[in-house]
């Protein structure tokens, strides 16, 4: 099933993922629609955030990838409708941003994904893992 993610600069060697903090998680945003995607990256940069673009990426590959760097994968259905403070932060983001004046030099020094059990046989997933990983 397709899902779309919010990265900073894909396919450049600065490419990053957007996530959230919520109760002391990392947390990826897999928004089933693609409309919700746009319009959570319009409310980024209306709070001066680097414009993120709206990719579409294939939701089980991105779940390996939360699970491999020790992030939370949360699906943000069609049409969903919070019901908690936590949930609100599904379809807008906090108030406050992490300061990301500096978000490229500090991509570097990004903590290092577990290492995976070994390399994939499918030399297309493996590609996609490599480049996943890159957005740490």
């Amino acid at each position: 099933m397709p899902v779309h993610v919010l990265l900073f600069d894909p396919g450049s060697d600065q490419e990053g993922i957007h996530s959230i903090e919520v109760n002391g998680q990392t947390v990826v945003l897999l928004f089933e629609a693609a409309d919700d995607a746009e319009r959570y990256a319009g409310l980024l940069e209306a709070q001066d955030f680097p414009v993120p673009c709206v990719e579409t990426l294939e939701r089980g590959e991105v779940e390996l990838f939360c699970q491999q760097a020790g992030y939370e994968a949360k699906l943000v259905p069609a049409g969903f409708l919070p019901s908690s403070e936590e949930d609100r932060l599904l379809i807008a983001p906090p108030v406050t941003n992490m300061d990301v004046e500096h978000w490229k030099e500090q991509n570097a020094a990004a903590i290092e994904p577990p290492p995976a059990a070994g390399p994939s046989e499918d030399p297309e997933l493996e590609a996609f893992r490599r480049r996943l990983e890159g957005l740490l």
